[in-house]
């Protein structure tokens, strides 16, 4: 009995211990002294070494946090600064999503991934990583693991994507709008795009979130070919919340005047959306994807970047 006692005890302590690591790192990447990068690795420190103590809530949160957050941002944007980098963008994501749709499926004939996977995989790089796959998966009727696997593919990547692309831009000295366009094609996420951007300038983040959800628009046209059964498509509302808020701050002069602070949040907002994303980064979920489904991964993903970082130099 007493041991019994003891080994409750034990574990009760153990998983404390794990509350309360894990809610003094998400309070901390609530202030000003944590960038998205250094959330989203302290996120993987925490998933490999301590443990997500709310993993089952994760996935929910962070799909409702990042599109709060994506929202909150449009208040510091304006419309007409707004619809020229989308017209920028526009040529470039035509002709992206169309590439990696096709190189995705002659990569996954090649590495024989099953079809629904490779497809997911394909999709999710082609416009807006998590949110694509979570679009498509029921229209094709996926399988859990076949998302699962999709979805620890997208976010890996867009792990990687965050430290490597800001590096890069600096590196090739692109310019703001080079930088935010290039974020925009090649990155996954929305979150990661939009963290990356903001570390590179407050120019490369407008063009990126513009460039990105315009880009996130295509799930509706890519579910609608993916099924005959038009009801199951899921429209992203929160980019007309987007689109509402940008228009508020472009002509309403109190929310000109006070938009700064909402976009204080989101940004704070969407580095602890980065955070919860790297919580969710275990060893079981890397161990999910495997080898093959992660080179098609990342074959399209050098393809897309390299391809969009090239025309941009050469056309903006």
């Amino acid at each position: 009995m007493e041991t019994i006692n003891k080994t409750f005890l034990d574990r009760t302590v153990s998983l404390t211990t794990r509350e309360v690591i894990f809610l003094l790192a998400f309070v901390f990447c609530l202030t000003p002294l944590i960038t998205p990068p250094v959330a989203l690795l302290m996120g993987l420190v925490i998933a490999q070494f301590v443990g997500h103590p709310y993993l089952h809530l994760n996935h929910k949160a962070t799909h409702l946090l990042l599109q709060i957050s994506v929202v909150g941002l449009g208040f510091g944007m304006n419309v007409t600064s707004a619809l020229h980098a989308g017209s920028q963008g526009f040529l470039f994501t035509v002709a992206s999503i169309v590439g990696t749709l096709f190189f995705g499926f002659l990569f996954g004939k090649l590495l024989k991934i099953d079809r629904k996977t490779s497809y997911l995989i394909s999709a999710g790089t082609a416009i807006c990583g998590g949110s694509a796959i979570a679009a498509i998966s029921p229209v094709i009727k996926a399988e859990e693991k076949q998302i699962s696997v999709a979805l620890g593919t997208i976010f890996i990547l867009n792990s990687l994507a965050l430290f490597i692309f800001p590096a890069v831009g600096h590196l090739l000295n692109l310019t703001q709008t080079q930088f935010g366009l290039w974020s925009a094609i090649a990155i996954h996420d929305t979150s990661s795009v939009v963290g990356a951007a903001s570390k590179y300038g407050a120019e490369a983040l407008q063009v990126a979130t513009t460039v990105k959800l315009a880009r996130a628009l295509w799930i509706i046209p890519l579910s609608l070919l993916s099924s005959v059964d038009k009801k199951k498509v899921k429209i992203p509302l929160f980019i007309g919340f987007f689109i509402i808020a940008m228009v508020l701050n472009s002509y309403v002069p109190f929310v000109q005047k006070y938009g700064h602070y909402v976009v204080d949040v989101s940004r704070a907002g969407l580095t602890l959306t980065l955070f919860l994303i790297g919580c969710g980064l275990n060893a079981k979920v890397l161990k999910a994807v495997g080898i093959r489904p992660f080179v098609q991964g990342v074959f399209l993903w050098i393809i897309i970047a390299g391809a969009a970082l090239w025309s941009i130099i050469s056309l903006v």
